[in-house]
């Protein structure tokens, strides 16, 4: 079963609603990505408390030198999800198009359903 080109249109406008700012993201990464506040953004919630901790921790813990070692580790965790921010927020639009694609495909063969008597 395939969907209209007016559902079609429609998904495609929701998604565009609902999609993340790359440059909020950007935004959020420069200032709070320490703390994991572009994963909060991006809906990618485990990883930003790992890292939110990991920055806890890691102050916590620098006085007896182990906090150097994860602080260096979340440096090079943010500096990746710079170049990973973009396919983020491309993943996130494709899961949104896959469920509302999904709902409305449903949706469109419930009305064509005909009432048994």
């Amino acid at each position: 079963m395939t969907l209209s080109t007016q559902h079609q249109m429609l998904i495609e406008q929701r998604v565009t609603n609902e999609a993340k700012s790359t440059g909020a993201a950007y935004l959020i990464w420069l200032f709070l990505g320490g703390l994991g506040g572009h994963r909060f953004y991006l809906g990618k919630t485990g990883s930003a408390v790992v890292q939110l901790l990991m920055f806890i921790i890691g102050w916590a813990t620098l006085v007896i030198g182990v906090g150097a070692f994860i602080l260096i580790a979340l440096g090079i965790w943010v500096l990746v999800d710079a170049f990973m921010i973009p396919g983020m927020i491309q993943a996130h639009k494709e899961k949104v198009r896959q469920g509302l694609t999904m709902n409305a495909m449903m949706a469109v063969g419930a009305a064509r359903q005909e009432p048994t008597i």
